[in-house]
């Protein structure tokens, strides 16, 4: 370990502290972000824009991030990863210097975009370089924990900053300053300590589907808009709709079109001919659309029926955290030192997902104090981290490495933007129709109790109907939320069933191995050098 050295450092750097420097940098860019949702009612009120406007941002971002994926090589073997960490330093501190002062909508997501391809460039550069010194023999069983305790980890300190500088500073915008401060410090360190190194010749960008990357992009931010502002939009009675769902539909055709004809499409039609490929997509769907009550139904007990400040509230993203650092550890220890099944795996995972179900179902109430919600909050955290490293893992050992980034592109589409999307809509459907009856239901009966009153009582009502009406009003919101995780168990048990009926094949513990980047290169561009060469 201690011999281990990163040739893009310069000479006089000590070889122990390389591992160590760029784990920093790849922390730094992991705690970047568009905008930090963390702060999001202080935004909502300073500026003109709605919570939706917000939520497509964060959209914009997760898909520049997953969409970077299939040409991540391609650039790694075009330029040197001191010009690519520089780059990315630097996209990311102009687009956080411009976004806290952009309302513009197009330019604002436009910015949150360029700011998540960014993130993935300086956080691949980083691990990428570093893998061998986290596994000697590229275990993925052992890289991707330890990479999400970059991932998961950042997610949620970023979003705990976000609330202390919106709140204990009171400006929301330090927290981009902040981040691109970090920035500044990491290139001077850059500038200091790197150099320019290849690991083979400078290789052109030349094939690569650039019409298929702006299909896919159009596409995945069609289908965001559509989701996210489909319920504002009360869905198909607004023509946007209609628009919105035919173009993506002609944009998903393009797709199609171009994997058919094209030889080396953006992403290719081979990635669905592996075996469990499309089982893996259709999976982390679910999976993530159950989760999406984090975003839907949690933030509306929290803001409506337990009226927790952000300050206040900011303390359960910590409790995610520890959810996530030991689903870290578990599935290191599941994975590599037991080498148990990936499918009991997943059922643990699910299983952790039904624990918080049940109770958030049970414990929710006006009066809860949020350190009473301490066990739930961390088996959500506990499960979207080890179904998301479980499903990488397959993943990898399904497809072989020329498709894999592909695969792996696909995935966090879905695992980051789509699932997430679906869920959102899923649960703002079902919570509206169960507050609309709710209130058919119970105003009635309401009415009749106050008529039925005497004449002391209906003036005691009146003096105090504002006090009244709005503890009714929480109730009602708070049986629509405990109405809404009811149905997310009964999903939940559906997939757990699942589980239990699906069987793994044998040769799940097998592992491909991978060659070094040298090699990788060299077997990649062998036909371009060789004709560069005879000519």
């Amino acid at each position: 370990m201690s011999s281990f050295r990163v040739p893009a450092f310069k000479p006089w750097v000590p070889s122990q502290i390389h591992p160590w420097i760029y784990m920093f940098f790849a922390l730094s860019f992991q705690l970047s972000g568009g905008r930090y949702l963390g702060a999001l009612n202080a935004m909502i009120g300073e500026e003109q824009l709605m919570r939706e406007d917000l939520l497509m941002a964060l959209y914009c971002n997760l898909a520049g991030m997953a969409l970077y994926f299939p040409i991540l090589f391609r650039m790694k073997f075009r330029f040197t990863n001191f010009t690519l960490l520089r780059a990315a330093a630097w996209g990311i501190i102009v687009t956080n210097l411009l976004i806290p002062y952009t309302n513009c909508l197009p330019l604002l997501w436009t910015l949150c975009f360029i700011e998540g391809v960014c993130k993935l460039q300086g956080t691949f550069e980083c691990i990428s370089s570093i893998q061998l010194w986290m596994t000697p023999t590229r275990d993925f069983r052992v890289f991707f924990p330890i990479l999400h305790l970059f991932i998961m980890g950042s997610i949620n300190v970023s979003s705990w900053l976000g609330v202390q500088f919106a709140f204990g500073f009171d400006d929301w915008r330090l927290t981009h300053f902040a981040i691109a401060g970090l920035m500044f410090f990491n290139l001077l360190a850059m500038h200091i300590m790197l150099r320019h190194f290849r690991f083979i010749p400078k290789t052109p960008l030349w094939g690569i589907d650039w019409v298929g990357m702006i299909s896919w992009i159009a596409f995945l931010l069609q289908i965001c808009y559509l989701l996210c502002y489909g319920d504002w939009m009360d869905w198909y009675s607004h023509p946007t709709t209609w628009v919105l769902t035919g173009t993506s539909l002609i944009t998903f055709g393009l797709i199609l079109y171009g994997m058919l004809i094209k030889p080396h499409a953006y992403i290719s039609r081979k990635v669905f001919k592996f075996r469990h490929v499309v089982s893996i997509l259709v999976l982390i769907t679910v999976f993530e659309a159950l989760l999406a009550a984090e975003n839907v139904l949690e933030e509306i007990f929290f803001e409506e029926c337990a009226h927790l400040s952000d300050l206040r509230g900011a303390n359960r993203y910590l409790y995610v955290l520890a959810g996530s650092l030991s689903g870290c550890g578990f599935c290191y220890w599941w994975l590599k030192l037991r080498n148990w099944s990936h499918t009991r795996l997943g059922l643990v995972a699910t299983f952790s997902v039904l624990f918080y179900m049940v109770c958030m179902y049970f414990l929710i109430d006006p009066n809860v104090e949020l350190n009473q919600l301490w066990f739930p909050l961390v088996c959500r955290g506990f499960a979207a981290t080890v179904m998301s490293i479980v499903l990488m893992v397959h993943l990898n050992y399904s497809m072989d490495f020329h498709t894999f980034f592909q695969g792996l592109s696909l995935f966090n589409i879905i695992h980051m933007a789509f699932g997430g999307c679906v869920g959102a809509a899923i649960y703002g459907e079902l919570f509206g129709d169960a507050v609309a009856d709710s209130f058919a239901r119970y105003t009635p009966w309401l009415n009749a109790a106050t008529l039925t009153n005497s004449a002391e009582h209906i003036s005691l009502l009146t003096a105090q109907f504002g006090e009244y009406m709005e503890a009714f009003v929480a109730q009602m919101l708070l049986i629509g939320v405990r109405e809404c995780y009811g149905w997310a168990i009964y999903a939940t048990l559906f997939l757990i069933a699942l589980f239990l009926i699906y069987d793994m094949p044998a040769r799940r513990y097998s592992q491909h191995r991978m060659l070094p980047w040298r090699r990788v290169g060299l077997k990649f561009f062998s036909p371009w050098l060789h004709r560069k060469t005879s000519a």
